[in-house]
């Protein structure tokens, strides 16, 4: 057994720094954008410094797979640790104990403990809702009183469902309503990480109920593993404040498996999943590295069909879709190639600034065109000019036409 007592210092200390990272994140800005914020007029996620667009979302879905089994594998091996160290529900409760207490106070402490509920609530929502749009932009407008139909109509929403989570779901939220504590029955192995009673030491048992009025889900831990347990190891501290008064160890602790059990902790079923969270991890790390922030996309210009000019010149016009998905502005230069002839391209180079989706006029000669055929394939490349060059290239069919 892994013997951990006072453990709830520890998990007050965890909770106060995930309350400081959510609710100062948003605050948080690198390279002039929020850390992170997904910003719905653009579409784009802002993430550490970089910009997701739309189209490049199937990197978030490489996340998500990441995601998925990374959680199936720390389930496996550490049952509900996000439960009760992690989950925002368990914090906010922890945070609000004072809730608890309104049944057996008088109607004084009801109303200010309602009214601090209230105020709670309406923080967290609005939270929420700067992971969207930015606190510096949200605050200012509410000091305005504008901050716009859809934002107050969330707003008020949001506060709504968190108030009345906070007094009617509470601990029961865990055990009725969320899914992730439904999925994870299905997940554990007889090796898992547990909060469990030792059987072997029950006739230590002193009876005190302890462990069962801490509980704030309000199971009985000696009575074996409970779908409703969140894992808050109160009942540990518990138990372990009332067995130092006999010098012995707790009766209840973390275990991997039933106390007495047996088995091999790097199971078949646990490589699996981490071989595959591992495997999704990579793969994350190639399309992060491998994006480029320029694109482009070629289409005919039929505003302007080929002609031959000055005698041996073909000329063919293109319209360039070019995208700039960076946090700077850049200058392209614009370059055609063909094996076997001269071209030359105007315009040869754009000024494209951060975040900007801009189309092009070009248009491309081709001198001394030697090939009889009628439509041939060129390349069309546009070239940034800082230190790290990033180069897109696109085929292109270029159209000789008679003379």
């Amino acid at each position: 057994m892994t013997k951990i007592r006072r453990i709830q210092p520890w998990r007050r200390f965890a909770e106060a720094v995930q309350a400081v990272i959510l609710i100062g994140l948003p605050f948080l800005k690198i390279k002039g954008e929020s850390a992170l914020r997904f910003d719905i007029p653009t579409l784009r996620l802002h993430f550490f410094g970089t910009s997701i667009w739309m189209e490049e979302f199937f990197i978030v879905l490489g996340a998500v797979m990441f995601l998925t089994f990374l959680i199936v594998f720390i389930t496996l091996m550490f049952g509900r640790i996000w439960c009760g160290w992690l989950c925002p529900q368990t914090v906010l409760i922890d945070f609000t104990r004072f809730v608890d207490k309104m049944k057996s106070k008088g109607l004084l402490y009801k109303a200010g403990a309602l009214s601090l509920t209230l105020l709670i609530s309406i923080l967290i929502a609005a939270n929420l809702i700067w992971y969207f749009v930015p606190p510096y932009e949200f605050i200012p407008q509410v000091m305005e009183d504008s901050p716009g139909n859809v934002t107050r109509g969330f707003w008020i929403v949001l506060s709504g469902i968190i108030f009345l989570n906070f007094l009617l779901l509470r601990h029961r939220f865990c055990a009725t309503v969320c899914p992730y504590a439904k999925l994870q029955g299905v997940m554990f192995d007889n090796k898992t990480l547990v909060i469990s009673f030792d059987p072997r030491r029950k006739e230590e048992c002193m009876k005190c109920m302890a462990c069962v009025r801490t509980c704030p889900v309000g199971i009985d831990i000696r009575e074996g593993l409970s779908s409703a347990c969140i894992n808050c190891a109160e009942c540990v501290d518990a138990c372990a404040e009332m067995m130092e008064q006999k010098q012995k160890k707790s009766l209840i602790g973390y275990f991997f498996g039933l106390p007495g059990g047996t088995g091999r902790l790097l199971r078949h079923n646990a490589l699996i999943t981490g071989s595959a969270a591992g495997a999704f991890l990579i793969f994350l790390l190639f399309l992060s590295f491998s994006r480029v922030t320029i694109d482009m996309t070629i289409l005919p210009n039929y505003a302007s069909p080929p002609r031959i000019t000055g005698g041996k010149t073909a000329v063919n016009s293109y319209i360039l879709s070019v995208k700039n998905t960076g946090k700077s502005d850049t200058e392209l230069s614009i370059k055609a190639g063909s094996t076997d002839e001269a071209v030359k391209v105007l315009p040869d180079k754009i000024l494209l600034k951060a975040g900007e989706y801009k189309k092009v006029t070009v248009y491309v000669f081709v001198k001394n065109f030697g090939s009889k055929s009628l439509t041939k394939l060129i390349d069309i490349s546009i070239e940034s000019r800082e230190t790290n060059k990033i180069m897109v290239t696109r085929k292109a069919s270029f159209i000789i036409p008679e003379a």
